[in-house]
């Protein structure tokens, strides 16, 4: 009986490779296909000009977004570069406005310039109060509610509320090592015996007193004489701390320097630092382009803080 015959397999004989099988498919291998045989190249992904365009990102999330970083270069600019102060009273009239239970200016402060110098006569000085100055203090307590904590601190941050230690606005008027008195027969104070210009002196009583009268004071070396422009409404060095030696203030008490009325709108200006012991007008006397600084700066920060934030969203 005849064996059925076999049709050969390579297993059979390994060397005849007539015997392999052919690819049935050409186009089972990268290199067959129309634009193969790259590395690099992936199925399914999108190239070029087919990529799909990053997700828009909804309204309130850029709003959200916008403000935050606001906030963020408010905080760090007004704590190294310059910070906004309300005026509470009306001691510094009619230079500044401010008065108990009204809406007074907003001073913009620069914090960096007395870094690189000491405060001069004229100028318009934010400081802390030193201890004479402050010792009969009552603080108010502060809320027990967080939330209202935390709104009070930024606020006082950007001006909105009073800040939470306690600050004066006063005028440079004699600096360490001069004589400070006043006054002579025309209610002129005197420095080194020499009479003050002082074209920014405002009397709410309309005429001086003899209360505004006080003997020679020589300042201390890294103290000032700082004094109030509505001279009939300011406790100031004359009597803060009782007077004399105890009111003046230790230059590294100093905060900054007073620049513009930011607010109100109607209010924008330069605050003058006229050198009363000279004739000669110094620095900041707020010509008309300076008026409209502060809505130029804003403007000016708004354009790369929008095109900072679009770039980082992208990127995330």
């Amino acid at each position: 009986m005849a064996n059925p015959v076999h049709a050969p397999t390579p297993e059979d004989d390994p060397e005849r490779t007539d015997l392999i099988p052919k690819a049935r498919d050409a186009e089972a291998t990268p290199a067959s296909r129309p634009g193969g045989g790259t590395a690099d190249r992936k199925i399914g992904k999108p190239h070029g000009k087919h990529r799909r365009p990053p997700k828009k990102q909804p309204l309130w999330r850029e709003l959200l977004t916008l403000l935050a970083v606001a906030l963020v270069l408010t905080f760090l600019i007004q704590q190294f570069l310059g910070r906004v102060y309300s005026i509470p009273s009306g001691s510094m009239e009619q230079t500044l406005h401010g008065c108990p239970g009204c809406t007074g200016d907003r001073v913009l402060v620069d914090k960096l310039v007395y870094d690189f110098s000491d405060p001069e006569p004229g100028d318009v000085i934010v400081f802390e109060g030193p201890a004479t100055w402050t010792e009969n203090d009552v603080h108010a307590p502060k809320s027990e509610n967080v939330l209202v904590r935390g709104i009070q601190y930024v606020g006082s941050l950007i001006g909105l509320a009073p800040p939470d230690e306690r600050d004066f606005v006063k005028r440079v008027i004699a600096v360490g090592g001069q004589t400070v008195q006043c006054c002579d027969e025309e209610w002129h104070v005197l420095v080194d015996g020499e009479p003050l210009d002082e074209p920014y002196v405002y009397w709410q009583n309309g005429v001086p007193d003899a209360r505004q009268r006080f003997d020679p004071v020589t300042v201390p070396a890294g103290t000032l004489w700082v004094m109030g422009d509505n001279r009939s409404d300011s406790c100031d060095s004359r009597c803060q701390g009782g007077g004399g030696l105890r009111g003046v203030v230790p230059i590294d008490k100093v905060i900054g320097k007073a620049r513009y009325i930011v607010l109100p709108p109607s209010r924008w200006r330069g605050v003058g630092d006229h050198n009363p012991q000279t004739s000669e007008v110094v620095a900041l006397g707020a010509p008309a382009w300076q008026q409209g600084a502060p809505l130029g700066l804003g403007l000016l920060a708004a354009w790369p803080t929008l095109w900072l934030t679009r770039k980082i969203r992208r990127r995330t």
